[in-house]
């Protein structure tokens, strides 16, 4: 980078921190100019398998020189992975993706016979580049990974904190009229969505006992009454009555049924991704068509590329055959397969981040054993990111990934 580069890039970051602007918005502007300069060295990333985290020795020049800047900035390799780590201790990252952090369930029981279902964060700390334990009971991480939106126990909660990834500190705390226990941001990192319950989802009841396996365990009670958009900038928060509505035969394993964003941030959504088991609404509540573009209705976490022209789709192997189907987001016809278990993440719009298991490595160990692998469209080349997914002292479980921009 040069001078001019580094003069025009610390007006640009000084802009970010004018008095009236979002706490999302640098995030925001930090995450396109990021994504314009990896894409300027693609073709000669694409040679790299795997990046070890070595910081870049570019000096910071706004506010003064002295704040740190965000880990998964000072690395900008186009891919950073540890395949010798699971779970993740240090940065992981793939095009404009990053792991931002991850998390295990355990089952804590309480003294009333309840049984809570708590999830125990790996979050990434921006001012080290490693992932640490947090007490958050719920989080997601902001577009260009430096503001996580979390919740704090026991769920539901009655504010959302906006936590500096780099500084570890919670910057303002969002009242809300309603419990929520669930929140995610819109893509363009200008909002939240909290889905309000009033009771915790992930909590199974005593007295609503279930059967499982020909043996009665405490059981689920469907709570959602509905969601909340929230304006970051000015916490403005406007709930939506929205009940769970139940199934055909008015059982379900779990009550937790969040609600997320469509690929432009129009619309939410709830409900199962396969049609027509899906609703869409609108941010004052009202009911909403399936958007046009995404009418494939597919099972997977990835969704919609970057660009809207391809979708990720669901398990597409024959017996022994590992592979993932790439589709049309709009007919859900198949464009091709890539050799993953679940594609979890976009990279780029040629690049996805799934669960994989490398044949060579694991045959005959079973589907289970698997790693965070970054596949290419187009190629049957795959990337290992993370080593295979299994529990640890510190997290008693095996870990689901959470990704943002960076």
């Amino acid at each position: 980078m040069n001078v001019e580069e580094l003069v025009r890039d610390a007006f640009r970051e000084e802009a970010a921190d004018a008095p009236h602007a979002s706490p999302s918005l640098a995030d925001e502007v930090l995450a396109v100019r990021r994504r314009n300069r990896r894409r300027r060295i693609v073709s000669l990333a694409a040679t790299t398998l795997v990046a070890v985290a070595v910081a870049v020795t570019v000096p910071f020049l706004g506010r003064g020189g002295n704040e740190p800047r965000p880990a998964s900035e000072m690395n900008n390799s186009d891919i950073i992975g540890h395949p010798d780590q699971s779970p993740p201790r240090s940065l992981i990252a793939a095009g404009d993706t990053v792991l931002s952090a991850f998390y295990v369930t355990e089952a804590v029981k309480q003294a009333n016979g309840d049984i809570v279902s708590r999830r125990v964060y790996g979050l990434l700390d921006q001012k080290s580049g490693l992932y640490e334990k947090t007490k958050w009971a719920y989080l997601d991480v902001a577009p260009g990974s430096r503001t996580a939106a979390v919740l704090e126990g026991e769920l539901p909660a009655r504010r959302i904190g906006l936590l500096d990834l780099i500084t570890g500190k919670v910057d303002r705390w969002i009242p809300l009229d309603r419990g929520v226990a669930g929140v995610s941001f819109s893509p363009d990192g200008t909002k939240l969505v909290g889905t309000t319950y009033a009771k915790d989802p992930d909590r199974t009841f005593r007295d609503h006992p279930m059967f499982m396996d020909e043996k009665k365990v405490p059981g689920p009670v469907p709570s959602r009454t509905g969601f909340t958009v929230v304006d970051v900038e000015s916490g403005k928060a406007d709930w939506h009555k929205v009940p769970f509505e139940g199934d055909d035969v008015g059982w379900m394993p779990n009550s937790r049924e969040d609600f997320g964003w469509s690929h432009d941030g129009a619309l939410v959504y709830t409900g199962s991704m396969n049609a027509p088991y899906r609703d869409y609404y609108r941010l004052d509540g009202t009911k909403a068509d399936w958007p046009k573009d995404e009418n494939a209705a597919v099972n997977v976490e990835a969704g919609l590329s970057p660009d809207g022209k391809l979708a990720a789709g669901g398990f597409a192997g024959r017996g022994a055959v590992v592979a993932s189907a790439i589709v049309d987001p709009r007919t859900g016809e198949r464009i091709t397969t890539v050799p993953v278990q679940q594609l979890l993440a976009w990279a780029d719009d040629k690049r996805l981040i799934a669960w994989g298991c490398d044949p060579k490595r694991c045959s005959g160990k079973g589907e289970f054993r698997n790693q965070l692998l970054l596949v290419t469209i187009g190629t049957d080349r795959v990337v290992p990111l993370s080593g295979f997914r299994k529990a640890s002292d510190a997290y008693p479980g095996r870990w689901t990934p959470v990704f943002s921009s960076r």
